[in-house]
């Protein structure tokens, strides 16, 4: 059989065989934006936080996470079936839409991947290494899988029944992340000296780059999302290169005048969060929407980042503040800037669709956000009175990369933890008159 007769387009195949490795790569991308994050005594640690996901959520989602997400639902919305537990049944002749159903499964596994990845950053620098291998396959299973069949599985209840729209993640990826990040939080408590001690990145160029890795491959996780190479998909990355300078831009705005000085740190975090903002949008609103999203969400996130010391919940790098205030943004404003021509249909309420479909929007966001928040916390709880989820207080002093995985990332690491510094040089003489 051709591939012509199975139904699948050359091209929009080449476009999500791209679009795949791009997202995929956004999870290394996140390793060096978190590892520069944090201090020297655990940027190993973070890195390896990141990468040990990508293959525990692949055993994963191999296994039963793609049947739960997008079989057919068995539950009234609320999950798949089993009937491609192992990839069963997912030959090379089977087809979702115009592409291969393997390629569109391992797609949709390199948002899995990244989701996990992202919680990591609300509890750097203090979480055994154990503890996130047990966390991270069960969490993926319990929130993630469930959340994205809600959002996008066939028969899910958000999208085909409340009719709430979300194109490329804002529900399954930045609010389950964000909302997560807090549940963690809560259970581990903060970093020693926490609001005492300075705790500023180590690597700033380390973190522009991972930065930059983000947004050069978030092309790929929201065009990808049209799941196909077509007009829908050059207009949403129009609007995710649009809604990354605007974020960008607000971010330092609220810096220059907050603090006097606009900063490399900065630049980075707004533009992530101009990117988390328009992830869920950015195949629903026009230019102008992404514009004023990417915007919105810069202003906003920068101010939400200051939230844990007035609250008191140690996130460390910033995920509730960025992914889970910027998901929550991107998402109702669908409801606010939603144009007929992305959508097909359905229209904000700044275009004449009235206030129906920001509601949607909200109960949408309460559900996942309410959902994710107290399985999360059910699970830290669990892992923490059984394994023990925070590290020891010795561990956390000397730093994770030397004690959990006997590495530093920097010489001066070692020596910084009081290892006896020797030579055998001789001395050096003075010069003679």
């Amino acid at each position: 059989m051709t591939l012509a007769a199975q139904g699948i387009d050359t091209g929009d195949t080449a476009w999500l065989l791209a679009a795949t490795a791009l997202v995929l790569l956004m999870t290394p991308g996140l390793a060096l934006f978190y590892g520069g994050m944090v201090r020297t005594k655990s940027v190993l640690n973070m890195l390896m936080m990141s990468f040990v996901a990508i293959a525990l959520v692949t055993v994963v989602w191999l296994a039963a996470g793609y049947s739960l997400a997008f079989g057919e639902d068995t539950v009234g919305g609320l999950i798949g079936g089993l009937d491609h537990l192992g990839m069963a049944g997912l030959g090379p002749d089977s087809v979702q839409g115009t592409v291969p159903t393997v390629l569109f499964a391992t797609f949709q596994l390199t948002f899995a991947i990244i989701t996990v990845a992202l919680i990591s950053g609300a509890i750097a620098d203090r979480a055994k290494f154990g503890a996130w291998l047990v966390f991270v396959p069960l969490w993926a299973l319990l929130v993630y899988v469930p959340v994205a069949h809600w959002t996008w599985g066939p028969g899910g209840w958000i999208l085909n029944h409340l009719g709430a729209l979300d194109f490329a993640g804002g529900l399954p990826v930045e609010i389950t992340s964000g909302a997560s990040g807090l549940a963690l939080c809560l259970v581990i408590g903060p970093r020693l000296g926490f609001k005492k001690d300075a705790m500023r990145p180590h690597n700033l160029p380390m973190v522009m780059l991972g930065a930059g890795l983000l947004w050069f491959g978030w092309f790929g996780f929201n065009a990808g999302s049209a799941l196909g190479a077509n007009g829908l998909a050059a207009a949403a990355f129009l609007n995710t290169l649009a809604a990354g300078c605007t974020g960008l831009l607000g971010w330092l705005f609220v810096e220059q005048r907050r603090d006097g000085h606009p900063t490399t740190l900065g630049a980075a975090s707004g533009a992530v969060a101009g990117l988390v903002a328009i992830t869920p949008s950015c195949g629903s609103v026009s230019l102008l929407g992404a514009l004023v999203i990417g915007l919105t969400a810069g202003v906003v996130c920068s101010y939400a980042v200051s939230w844990k010391f007035r609250f008191n919940y140690d996130d460390s790098l910033d995920v509730v503040g960025v992914h889970l205030v910027g998901g929550v943004i991107g998402t109702l404003l669908i409801g606010v800037f939603a144009v007929a021509e992305m959508t097909g249909g359905v229209e904000g309420l700044l275009y004449g669709g009235g206030l129906a479909q920001l509601g949607k929007q909200l109960v949408a966001v309460v559900a996942v956000a309410a959902y994710t928040f107290g399985v999360t916390y059910g699970l830290g709880k669990l892992i923490d009175r059984t394994l023990g989820f925070r590290a020891g207080e010795e561990q956390e002093h000397t730093g994770l990369d030397l004690t959990v995985h006997a590495e530093t990332a920097y010489d001066h690491g070692v020596l910084g933890h009081g290892a006896p510094v020797t030579s055998s040089a001789p001395a050096p003489q003075k010069a003679k008159a």
